[in-house]
């Protein structure tokens, strides 16, 4: 049985660093410049929670899927949307998505708003089906062509 929840302190911060690590190290290699996963820490997914929101979906006591919610002006950015490999295809993703629609609505916004790098095909496929629209792309700092698209859910 899984159980979907917002996540404060205390929580298991290393084991949801985990997690994130192992989901997005696929990207390794694929995108340029390199995911800034690689810098996230136990503490910062802390400050996150504190600042915005992290919910996890957990089995057994421990994180099988994650999403970060930040208020960005007029709108909910989603960020670090993960699910485990092993719990994949039985629609977290999709959970954490509509949790991510509510808590917009909650809180009087009326898009979620994300990014996903322009290599990732396949993310963008996934998106695309929870029903967002690609609204503009953007390159990191140093580069001349788009790095990342940004796509929005209207809630």
């Amino acid at each position: 049985m899984t159980k979907l929840r917002r996540v404060t302190a205390p929580y298991d911060w290393p084991a949801l660093l985990r997690l994130i690590r192992a989901n997005f190290s696929y990207m390794e290699g694929r995108i340029d410049p390199p995911s800034s996963m690689l810098n996230l820490t136990a503490d910062a997914i802390a400050a996150q929670a504190s600042n915005g929101e992290v919910w996890v979906i957990e089995q057994n006591n421990q994180p099988i899927a994650c999403i970060f919610l930040t208020p960005r002006d007029d709108v909910l950015y989603v960020g670090k949307l993960t699910v485990a490999q092993s719990h994949r295809a039985a629609g977290h993703a999709r959970r954490l998505v509509e949790t991510a629609v509510t808590r917009a609505r909650d809180l009087n916004l009326h898009a979620l708003e994300l990014q996903s790098r322009v290599e990732l095909l396949e993310n963008h496929s996934a998106f695309t089906a929870m029903g967002f629209v690609q609204t503009g792309a953007t390159a990191h700092p140093g580069f001349t062509q788009p790095t990342s698209l940004t796509f929005r859910k209207a809630v």
